[in-house]
């Protein structure tokens, strides 16, 4: 397979899902906020600083210029720019995907052009259901339509990577959100926003089947973690990714630095436990494992020459 081939696909499989994830990060913002005195607190700051948007010298941020960067904004890592840039990265592989796939990129894509701010915030839940079934859309055609070679190997791992570092930035918003307040750890609001984690990742429903009992940090922080059943754990992404990564090494019958950076990866989270993640910092481990993630981009870009 041609570098551009394998980058294109690898990318429209990034820009999906990370449509998807800022959704998901938008939707945590909102629920946060919904909390008396978002305001002062700065909630709608983590969210972008998270989301690595530039926050104003001032730093005065609210929900208008939330829904303007994370969903509006022409360039960037808004919802409108990442399906713009899936689009433009599927349309130049064409023949590497199929009818089904092409046409979940291609419907509808221009949704977002004729939406300004202040009708992006009154419906602002519509818009968000929007970019989740257009990402499940194309996810489900890939499934149930694509043939399991490199093409869906290269289109896979760029969705793996998207997810596991936003499921990790999701879990970091949570911890900036609660920096100014040490006192409300462990408090109601806590528990809201460990709760709105849980909505945003799709993981409620999962949490309570697995855990059986009321929403608990080290629970959430083990099912997003460290949990190799639910498909937004960090781990399940890696071992995935590794396994991924293994076929492609055996169709070109070569290993790189980015295989030893998988299985590096996967044995830590595999060795880990909330009881160490939690005495060690939780933002410390979720920022090393964010860097880890974004290593191991860089190894695959540099092996498969993107």
């Amino acid at each position: 397979m041609l570098s551009r081939t394998a980058a294109n696909l690898y990318w429209t499989g990034r820009y999906v899902e990370r449509a998807d994830a800022t959704a998901r990060l938008l939707a945590m913002g909102a629920r946060m906020t919904m909390l008396p005195g978002a305001a002062t607190r700065g909630d709608w700051q983590s969210v972008l600083q998270t989301a690595g948007v530039p926050l104003p010298e001032d730093g005065l941020t609210g929900r208008r210029e939330a829904i303007e960067a994370l969903l509006l904004a022409p360039g960037g890592s808004s919802i409108k720019a990442c399906f713009e840039a899936a689009r433009s990265n599927g349309r130049a592989e064409r023949t590497a995907l199929t009818s089904l796939m092409w046409e979940a990129l291609n419907d509808d894509w221009r949704a977002l052009e004729v939406v300004n701010v202040a009708a992006a915030s009154q419906s602002l839940p519509d818009h968000i259901d929007w970019a989740h079934r257009r990402a499940a859309t194309f996810r489900g055609a890939t499934e149930t339509t694509m043939l399991r070679d490199d093409r869906y190997d290269f289109l896979r791992l760029g969705g793996l990577i998207e997810r596991a570092a936003m499921t990790l930035r999701l879990l970091d918003v949570k911890y900036l959100a609660l920096l100014p307040e040490r006192d409300v750890v462990g408090g109601g609001r806590d528990l809201y926003q460990w709760t709105s984690l849980l909505l945003a990742s799709s993981a409620l429903r999962a949490y309570h089947h697995v855990y059986r009992g009321d929403v608990k940090a080290r629970n959430v922080a083990d099912l997003l973690l460290l949990n190799r059943a639910f498909p937004r754990a960090v781990a399940l992404c890696a071992d995935e990714a590794g396994a991924a990564l293994d076929r492609l090494a055996g169709r070109y019958g070569q290993r790189h630095d980015c295989h030893d950076r998988a299985n590096a990866l996967c044995e830590t989270l595999r060795n880990a436990d909330t009881d160490t993640i939690f005495s060690d910092g939780l933002h410390e481990f979720v920022t090393e494992t964010l860097d880890d993630v974004l290593a191991l981009h860089s190894a695959i870009a540099e092996a498969y020459g993107f």
